[in-house]
């Protein structure tokens, strides 16, 4: 479902102490990025904030009235400081139930492995009120999805998959598409051209991404637009400015 005139965008909530104090690294912002962008939805914000109830809810109830959509990643397993659910329906002023099909989905899972559906895992069924579920394949406790909010696992690989059960259900605009361009310069001597040949493209961003590599300076520029035509043009244009100046450059990027 697609709206190509409107520009769809989105929040992200990474939760977790894990991450704060480092023990963990977030992989999930990336993945979370770029399935939105094939998606036509932009990532417009990311906070990452503790497992602490209210700080959640303070994020939660932000980025839901800010955005189109309001994604979570991590804080819906079976331990006592999973709370995001909890957090959730604070910030909505709903209660938690146990969803009897996320209920019937876990003893499925449980039951086909040996195991007995504890109350520990059962908590893995707890949902706002009024939450539908996002199927999970890997490991059978299901995301939610509750206006437009969608919590999602923390554990990269579960988001993957979570990710994939709601492609093509979201309404979003036009994929965001890009180029990238290198060039051994320093952003420095090309922040001129950079800015002439946005100005020049209205439906066109262009990042600036410097690096040094084996003793040289350079940069990638990434060229982005929903316009496949309107893109082609400012690739074309900052190539030949960049020639025009004398310098070597590279499609596809150093």
């Amino acid at each position: 479902m697609t709206s190509p005139d409107k520009i769809w965008t989105a929040g992200l909530v990474v939760i977790g102490d894990e991450i704060l104090s480092g023990r963990t690294h977030d992989k999930n912002i990336a993945q979370v990025a770029s399935w939105l962008q094939v998606q036509g939805i932009r990532l417009a914000e990311v906070r990452v904030v503790p497992d602490v109830e209210s700080r959640i809810a303070e994020a939660v109830n932000a980025l839901r009235q800010a955005y189109d959509y309001l994604f979570t990643t991590g804080g819906i397993g079976p331990t006592h400081d999973d709370i995001t659910v909890d957090a959730v329906a604070a910030a909505l002023g709903v209660p938690v139930i146990v969803h009897p099909e996320a209920r019937a989905m876990l003893e499925k899972y449980y039951a086909s492995r040996g195991m007995e559906l504890t109350e520990a895992r059962l908590r893995m069924a707890r949902v706002p009120e009024g939450g539908e579920l996002i199927p999970n394949r890997m490991s059978g406790a299901p995301g939610i999805k509750l206006g437009n909010i969608h919590l999602m696992a923390g554990v990269p690989h579960i988001t993957a998959g979570m990710l994939d059960a709601l492609t093509g259900t979201l309404e979003g605009g036009a994929p965001l598409l890009s180029e990238t361009i290198g060039c051994w310069t320093a952003e420095s001597e090309v922040a001129e051209i950079l800015r002439e040949v946005e100005r020049a493209h209205a439906n066109c961003q262009i990042g600036s991404y410097p690096f040094f590599r084996d003793g040289r300076v350079g940069a990638n520029f990434v060229i982005r637009s929903t316009s496949r035509e309107d893109l082609g043009s400012a690739v074309d244009t900052l190539c030949e400015a960049l020639g025009d100046q004398g310098l070597d450059f590279t499609p596809g990027g150093i």
